[in-house]
């Protein structure tokens, strides 16, 4: 069924809550690879609930129910095995308590014609019991085969690497098992974790989640320009490029700018691009 843009443009998504406390950050940030080295202080304070920290990219996971309701817009055909992440964005307004209980309300912003697929954005407000923002989700859900419906092509990208060597380099390993760590996050998509279910998307395994690389790389900027403290994040963009197989290494590259850091980020062993067009902002 082809997308009806107008329909889906109109669809309101339902209000849900969401809830965290220590054991879920901790949980969130052992499945970005945090803890290594084990006793390492400023690992401690992503693991260790005795000075818990929490990194700006585990606003991702809050509005994960929310950014789903997507499935039962009126206008749209999902197909979960097609569907890819395109891009993540998030904006916080201050730092991520270590426990706390969201509302999440969430709309389409804007539904893009890509040729080979379509590009869903979805914006997602995350308000705490008193109703102050805490934090906005940006997801670009891309619809593989979707495209070819005459939409907009949408805004052109607004982060590029400058085309001279990175001021820094950092390598993040990841686990074979790591996607099966991260999914208790809450994204139990099967592409993930089911062989065949991924044969069915394409791919000759399953792949680790686009958040999850979201995140490592996330915490590998953090922990090098900002020496660990989340604090000073006001934004993170960025676009995923290519899959990430568990067990891979992943190299992050980071620019410094007027704006931030522009980020860029590869496996080590296919040298291929997994984030690209990304963007850490700190407060002024």
């Amino acid at each position: 069924m082809p997308i009806d843009v107008s329909k889906a443009m109109d669809a309101s998504f339902p209000d849900s809550s969401y809830s965290w406390d220590v054991n879920d950050v901790i949980l969130y940030h052992l499945g970005v690879g945090a803890g290594v080295p084990a006793t390492e202080p400023n690992e401690l304070e992503y693991v260790y609930e005795a000075n818990l920290k929490v990194l700006p990219s585990f606003a991702s996971i809050v509005p994960f129910e929310a950014m789903m309701s997507v499935t039962n817009v009126d206008g749209l055909d999902l197909n979960l095995a097609m569907l890819l992440h395109g891009e993540q964005e998030l904006t916080l307004f201050r730092p991520i308590p270590p426990a706390a209980n969201v509302t999440n309300q969430g709309r389409i912003a804007g539904i893009y014609d890509k040729g080979k697929g379509a590009l869903v954005v979805v914006d997602i407000d995350s308000r705490d019991a008193a109703g102050d923002l805490l934090f906005t989700n940006r997801s670009s859900l891309f619809l593989r085969g979707e495209g070819g419906f005459g939409g907009e092509p949408g805004p052109p990208s607004r982060y590029q690497a400058p085309d001279r060597e990175p001021d820094h380099v950092v390598e993040s390993v990841t686990l074979e098992q790591q996607a099966l760590l991260y999914r208790l996050s809450g994204d139990r998509n099967p592409l993930h974790v089911d062989p065949a279910f991924a044969a069915i998307g394409g791919f000759d395994q399953p792949i680790l989640h686009g958040l999850c690389s979201f995140g490592i790389v996330c915490k590998a900027v953090v922990d090098t320009v900002l020496a660990g403290d989340v604090s000073q994040v006001r934004g993170y963009a960025a676009r995923f490029s290519g899959p990430v197989v568990p067990g891979e290494t992943i190299v992050t590259k980071i620019w410094e700018s007027e704006s931030g850091f522009l980020v860029e980020a590869i496996t080590k062993q296919r040298q291929s691009k997994v984030i690209s067009n990304a963007n850490l902002t700190v407060f002024s």
